[in-house]
C-alpha cells in the first residue's frame, strides 16, 4: 500500500518544476521514511540521565588561550550560521523575523553583524556569517544584507529546501492541485540545515577556507554569541557535535532534553514521550536541562553523514489546513541529529546564552533596564540579584509589535519586578516603575492609563480607582 502511494507521489513530484532534483529526492525519501513507520518507540526504562562526561558543566571547561594569536587561530576555524527562515507574523510584522527592531533601533540581524564584526576586528580573524533562509524570507533578506556591504564581515545566504505540502486525503502534493502560490509549499524544519548546507555548495566552500566548525543558532536568540571557551573545548576534544543545554525553569517544561540511550547521547522531545510519562518528562527533577538550539557542529562530519544519507532524524508530522484542505508537512529538527555524530556532547551553559524573543513580552524584557547594549551584545543588568527574569504576560492588545510600542510611552523599569500580568485596554505613561508582583486588568470597555512616573509595587489593579 505504502509503495503504491509513494510511486504515485513520485510521479506527481517529478512534474513540479519549481524545485530541484535534490529537493525532490529529499522529499520523497522523507515521506517514504514516514510511511514505513520506522520511528522506533523509546523504551522508557532504558533512558539514563547523562553523566558530566556527556553533558559537560560550563564551569569545568578549560579557559581558552589568552594570547591573541592563538585565539585568532581558533576563530579562523569557525563559521556562524543563523536560522533565518521564520517570518515575524506572530508578532504582527511582515518580512523576516530577524528584521524586527530589538533595541536602540537595531534589528536582530544588525546585532548579529555588529557582534561578529567586533570579533573579527578584535582578533584580526575572519569569521563568516551564513544565513539559512526559507523561500518565505529569501527575497527580503537579499535586499536587507546589502546594507552590510561595507562591513568587516563576509555574509553568505542560502536557501533551505522547499517541499510540497501533502494533501491528507490522497497523499498528493498540494501544488499539483492548482495551488500555485506559496501556500502550496513549506520549509521542512531546521533539521534540513545539514543537506541544504551541502546542496548549496556552502559546505565545500567553508571547508576549502579551512573552516572546521559551524555554530548554528536561531536568529531570535540574543544570547547565542560566539563563545571561545566552547570552541576551544570542542577542537581539543574532537567532539563532532555539541548542543548547548541549560537548566529548566517552569517556563521550559516542554523543551527537548538530552538523555543517554543505549550508549549514545540523544535528544528526547515531548512528542516522543509515551502519554503515561509526559508528566515525568515535564518534571524539573528527573530531566533538569533543555535544548537551547545553540549547536556547534564539525563541518567534515556533516559532509560525511550527508553523503552517506545517515542523518535520519525523527520526523515531526505537522498537520495544517490551507483553504479548507487538510494538509501534512513533515519536518525534522537539527538537535535530533546529535545521535549520529561521534563524540557528541552537551554543554550545560549559563541561562544568559538563551534569550529568545518569541513574543512582545520578551521584547519588553530586552528593551527594559534589565539589559544594556554593548558592542551588539545584550548584557544583563548587575543590579538585578534574582538570576531568573520576571515572568511577563501581556494580553492580546499587546501581541503586535506596533500596538505594543504604542501602549508604552517608555518601557517601564522592571529590575525589581517578579511578575507582570496585563489584560485589556491598558496604556503606560513615561518612567513607570514596576516592582514585585503586579497585575493590571482593565474591564471591558474601560481604558486604563498608568500615569507618568507611577511606582507600582505588589499591586492588583482592576480599575482607575486602584491606581
Amino acid at each position: 500500500m505504502a509503495d503504491a502511494k509513494i510511486a504515485k507521489l513520485q510521479s506527481a513530484v517529478a512534474e513540479l518544476n519549481q524545485i530541484s532534483e535534490n529537493e525532490k529526492s529529499g522529499f520523497i525519501s522523507l515521506v517514504s521514511r514516514y510511511l514505513s513507520g520506522e520511528a522506533e518507540q523509546i523504551e522508557w526504562s532504558k533512558i539514563q540521565t547523562p553523566t558530566d562526561e556527556v553533558v559537560v558543566p560550563y564551569d569545568t571547561l578549560s579557559p581558552p588561550p589568552e594570547d591573541l594569536e592563538a585565539t585568532k587561530k581558533l576563530l579562523d576555524k569557525l563559521a556562524v550560521l543563523k536560522l533565518n527562515g521564520g517570518l515575524g507574523t506572530t508578532m504582527g510584522c511582515t518580512g523576516p523575523k530577524s528584521v524586527i527592531e530589538v533595541r536602540n533601533g537595531f534589528t536582530f540581524l544588525d546585532l548579529i553583524v555588529i557582534q561578529i564584526e567586533s570579533l573579527n576586528k578584535k582578533y584580526g580573524c575572519n569569521v563568516p556569517l551564513l544565513l539559512m533562509n526559507s523561500f518565505n524570507t529569501h527575497d527580503d533578506t537579499q535586499k536587507i544584507v546589502e546594507k552590510y556591504a561595507n562591513s568587516n564581515i563576509e555574509i553568505h545566504t542560502f536557501n533551505q529546501s522547499q517541499y510540497p505540502r501533502l494533501v491528507m486525503e490522497d497523499f498528493q502534493p498540494l501544488p499539483s492541485k492548482g495551488h500555485a502560490g506559496k501556500d502550496g509549499w513549506y520549509p521542512p524544519g531546521h533539521g534540513d540545515v545539514f543537506p541544504s548546507l551541502m546542496n548549496s555548495g556552502k559546505l565545500d566552500a567553508l571547508l576549502s577556507q579551512g573552516k572546521e566548525y559551524v555554530f548554528i543558532a536561531n536568529s531570535d536568540n540574543l544570547g547565542a554569541i560566539v563563545d571561545i571557551k566552547i570552541l576551544n573545548h570542542l577542537i581539543n576534544n574532537q567532539n563532532e557535535y555539541c548542543m548547548e543545554v541549560t537548566p529548566k525553569t517552569l517556563a521550559d517544561v516542554k523543551g527537548g532534553t538530552l538523555i543517554s540511550y543505549e550508549g549514545r547521547v540523544q535528544l528526547l522531545e515531548i512528542a516522543q514521550v509515551p502519554d503515561a510519562h509526559v508528566n515525568e518528562f515535564k518534571s524539573i527533577e528527573k530531566f533538569k536541562i533543555f535544548n537551547t538550539n545553540n549547536l556547534w557542529v564539525n563541518l567534515k562530519a556533516i559532509k560525511r553523514l550527508v553523503e552517506a544519507d545517515a542523518l535520519k532524524m525523527e520526523i515531526i508530522p505537522n498537520p495544517k489546513e490551507v483553504d479548507g484542505v487538510k494538509v501534512l508537512q513533515l519536518e525534522t529538527a537539527a538537535g535530533a541529529a546529535i545521535r549520529f555524530f561521534d563524540h557528541a556532547i552537551g554543554i550545560n551553559v549559563p541561562r544568559s546564552r538563551f534569550l529568545p524573543v518569541k513574543a512582545t513580552s520578551d521584547l519588553l524584557l530586552v528593551q527594559s533596564d534589565l539589559y544594556t547594549l554593548v558592542d551588539g551584545f545584550v548584557i544583563r543588568n548587575k543590579a538585578r540579584t534574582n538570576p531568573s527574569n520576571p515572568s511577563i504576560e501581556l494580553g492580546p492588545e499587546f501581541k503586535k509589535v506596533a500596538n505594543f510600542l504604542s501602549r508604552f510611552k517608555s518601557i517601564p523599569s522592571i529590575v525589581e519586578l517578579d511578575s507582570l500580568k496585563v489584560s485589556g485596554d491598558v496604556w503606560f505613561g513615561e518612567g513607570v516603575v514596576l516592582k514585585g508582583n503586579v497585575s493590571i486588568a482593565a474591564k471591558s470597555g474601560v481604558k486604563l492609563e498608568i500615569s507618568d512616573g507611577a511606582v507600582l509595587e505588589n499591586k492588583v489593579i482592576n480599575g482607575p480607582e486602584d491606581i
